[in-house]
């Protein structure tokens, strides 16, 4: 089969450092970052308060009142960032809706409308079920479809903190064999008090944010937002003079089968993804210039994906920074993914290797360059974007410009 080469013509974004791809890259490249106390629900309770809301959020100023007592924040995410990215695109109107897909990756969802639903309903309030609705998944990729007339492939992953980044590659796939002619491609997922209660009854989340591959790291720092990027075959893309930001080269899945939470200790299966991605895009892994980290923070996560670049990249690994963007958006579980694809398109076309933050000292099993201590230039063409997720759940995206 004949495969169409996949590029990037659209990107939008919503989260805590940014509700539009012109304020998240600004903050993005100069390295500030969104977490701070908490405020959509109470976390007095809590050995950390802290997480990269999207503060200041008001539903009012994008959706009537009607449609957003409808649609949870997830949902509400998801076609704010939707929307830019189609916009940003230009591809209104130029394909049929039934040549047009969704694929995108989805974690809690809905969850913190059920929980406000729930809490109503038990003092005796009245309250619409409709709220529900967004328990399931499938949720915000269906009012994204049916608010852009999006007729074709619709489709959510769930593979936890690696959803959207599957997503992405899934929605390549679609493109790249001519099963539909664009794909806005991404992820969307809310704060709620289930996932921060779930995470803090692991004791994985630090009390300071996060800190990834540092020393005294104690895990992640949740957030929330959504990213999509549009899709289409790079051909189609020249022929109506779009804007080409990058292009999905490859990717590559597997899944661990080890436990439920905890990565494999020697890495090897994550090399064996990032292996199998580099070899899906047709090139060598000497071509990759630096890796955009899954970097949760957690002890053991951080040791885990150093060793997996080491038995990637050999005797070269020094010279390939690892960075992680999650001291900045925070850990945004569903979307993550998404958002992390989005910075590392930017940052390839801004011609820099992100920060990592919050250097608290350097760790003797965490002994690579990982841009603690500032950004850098560069003028590498090719980056990878890992997700590492629970249930070992590894999706490790090539991007190129």
């Amino acid at each position: 089969m004949v495969r169409n080469r996949v590029v990037i013509t659209g990107l939008g974004v919503f989260c805590g450092i940014g509700k539009n791809r012109t304020e998240f890259s600004h903050n993005l490249l100069n390295a500030n970052s969104g977490i701070a106390e908490l405020d959509l629900f109470d976390v007095s309770a809590f050995p950390s308060r802290i997480g990269c809301q999207l503060k200041g959020y008001d539903p009012l100023e994008y959706f009537d009142r009607r449609s957003a007592r409808k649609l949870s924040r997830a949902d509400q995410f998801g076609i704010i960032a939707a929307g830019e990215a189609l916009d940003n695109s230009g591809i209104g109107g130029l394909y049929s809706p039934y040549d047009m897909g969704i694929s995108m990756g989805g974690g809690a969802g809905g969850m913190f409308q059920s929980e406000q639903w729930l809490k109503a309903h038990l003092t005796g309030e009245k309250v619409p079920p409709v709220l529900l609705r967004g328990v399931l998944p499938d949720k915000t990729a269906s009012e994204i479809a049916m608010r852009f007339g999006l007729a074709g492939y619709q489709g959510t992953v769930t593979t936890a903190c690696s959803s959207s980044a599957t997503a992405i590659g899934w929605g390549a796939d679609l493109v790249a064999t001519g099963q539909q002619k664009a794909v806005i491609a991404g992820g969307s997922d809310s704060l709620s008090l289930l996932t921060f209660v779930g995470f803090n009854s692991l004791k994985v989340v630090d009390p300071e944010p996060c800190s990834p591959f540092s020393l005294g790291r104690q895990g992640i720092s949740i957030g929330e937002g959504s990213a999509f990027l549009v899709l289409e075959s790079e051909q189609a893309a020249l022929a109506r003079g779009a804007r080409i930001y990058g292009a999905v080269l490859g990717y590559a899945l597997a899944g661990e089968a080890f436990h439920m939470t905890a990565p494999e200790p020697s890495g090897s299966t994550a090399a064996r993804v990032m292996r199998d991605a580099i070899a899906a895009a047709g090139i060598g892994a000497d071509q990759v210039g630096w890796v955009n980290a899954h970097g949760t923070g957690t002890p053991l996560n951080d040791v885990v994906e150093s060793s997996a670049m080491k038995l990637v990249f050999g005797e070269r690994v020094g010279q390939v920074p690892l960075i992680s963007t999650k001291a900045m958006t925070g850990h945004c579980l569903g979307a993550a993914g998404a958002i992390e694809a989005l910075a590392t398109v930017i940052a390839l076309n801004e011609k820099i290797i992100p920060q990592t933050l919050n250097f608290r000292g350097r760790d003797p099993e965490c002994d690579l360059e990982y841009c603690h201590e500032g950004k850098r230039q560069s003028d590498t063409k090719v980056a990878m974007s890992n997700s590492f997720a629970f249930g070992g759940n590894i999706t490790s995206l090539v991007l190129g410009i």
